[in-house]
């Protein structure tokens, strides 16, 4: 569970990230939304027929990848981008009510920054492969 601590922390840093993103960055992030949660629901777990205690799912890209539009083709809902505090905290190895260390502090914003451009990454085209190679896998 998040604390209010951690969720103020965590949106801090997500701020930072963002604010130090390359102006078109900027202008994808006012198209697609970033949705910001503790945790993925079970409903969304179930849609992506993972169990509940698979709760390493820190991001998710919702929509179709640039490269795979067609100039006329709407495909409904609109795309998104979410990210999940409580699974990033975990990765960077910080429980939950736990003061954080500078050492867990430069871990979760690596974690956090890691997260958001895996999924602008996504939302490019790139797959899981490409990603790793970059670095944000």
């Amino acid at each position: 569970m998040v604390t209010s601590a951690q969720r103020l922390l965590f949106d801090r840093m997500l701020d930072e990230i963002i604010d130090a993103l390359p102006e078109q960055l900027h202008e994808l992030l006012e198209e697609v939304p970033l949705i910001v949660e503790d945790e993925p629901s079970a409903a969304l777990l179930a849609d992506l027929e993972m169990e509940d205690d698979d709760a390493d799912l820190c991001g998710l890209h919702w929509g179709t990848p640039l490269t795979e539009r067609s100039v006329g083709g709407g495909d409904g809902m609109p795309d998104r981008m979410m990210i999940f505090r409580g699974p990033i905290f975990s990765l960077a190895g910080v429980g939950s009510g736990s003061r954080l260390t500078p050492a867990q502090q430069d871990e979760l914003y690596r974690q956090i920054r890691i997260t958001v451009l895996h999924e602008i990454g996504h939302h490019f085209g790139l797959n899981e492969d490409d990603l790793d190679t970059l670095g944000y896998g």
